[in-house]
């Protein structure tokens, strides 16, 4: 069976990736530790290595309980892991939130605009005077000596543990609809309770990604457990597809972000 028949082809360049980490691990029977993965592609490596079937196993942490990125352990099936080994540093800063607004967007620009990859940082969160980021412990030094602003307001980093990080536990509502079809304009219709005209034009104009990448073509088909992203709008999510009903129409079941 070809393997990369569950994937679709812009995600067959990961997946050689995690195979080939996977064959690095049983042949080195040394661990590989990746940089943070969303959660699509923590999908595509659960789907990839499984420890029923391969002398390797997977494990993830991104810091807190409920983070959305993670990075990952690749593992003989015989080796301890422990949350150490995740090399994850919480820096955090504070701000006068009655001088200055800031937000998820500000921080992230800061952060890249010093020439680090978005792979290198976890989840943010900005609250209450706030600002925490979790970052890979190879880039930490680095992030603590060189940002300094954000947003024009000046901040001094400081490392902080793990364990005083602020997350919240994501609330998604679940919805059963029923839709002519699994394209994406078809379904952002259905989702977010607007036109059809609505749905197609917020595509053209780069608003809406599907598992972090901005997707242009209205008829993209979205897949269950597919993760949208809607500017201005929020998140939602594609559970499963259970079937047609007698006129054709598929039921499936969709998720959005409170």
């Amino acid at each position: 069976m070809d393997i990369y028949q569950h994937f679709r082809k812009e995600e067959h360049p990961f997946v050689d990736r995690v195979l080939s980490w996977k064959e690095q691990v049983e042949r080195s029977f040394q661990p590989i530790l990746t940089d943070f993965l969303d959660p699509r592609e923590q999908q595509i490596m659960i789907m990839l290595i499984d420890a029923k079937v391969s002398d390797s196993t997977i494990q993830l942490f991104g810091g807190g309980k409920y983070s959305e990125r993670k990075r990952a352990i690749i593992a003989p099936n015989y080796e301890e892991v422990i949350m150490d080994d995740f090399g994850i540093v919480m820096l955090q800063a504070t701000y006068n939130e009655k001088f200055i607004t800031m937000s998820h967007r500000d921080v992230m620009g800061s952060f890249l605009s010093l020439g680090i990859k978005r792979k290198k940082l976890g989840d943010i969160v900005v609250q209450d005077g706030l600002v925490q980021l979790l970052v890979t412990d190879d880039i930490s030094t680095y992030i603590l000596a060189n940002l300094t602003s954000i947003k024009k307001a000046s901040i001094k980093l400081i490392e902080k543990p793990t364990q005083s990080f602020l997350e919240k536990k994501p609330v998604w509502i679940e919805e059963n609809k029923l839709v002519s079809s699994l394209r994406l304009d078809t379904i952002i219709k259905e989702i977010y309770s607007i036109s059809r005209k609505q749905a197609a034009e917020s595509i053209t104009r780069r608003l809406v990604k599907v598992n972090y990448r901005i997707v242009e073509d209205q008829s993209f088909s979205v897949r269950e457990h597919d993760l949208i992203s809607f500017k201005g709008k929020g998140r939602s999510k594609i559970g499963q597809v259970n079937g047609k009903t007698k006129k054709g129409k598929l039921k499936i079941t969709t998720a959005k972000l409170k």
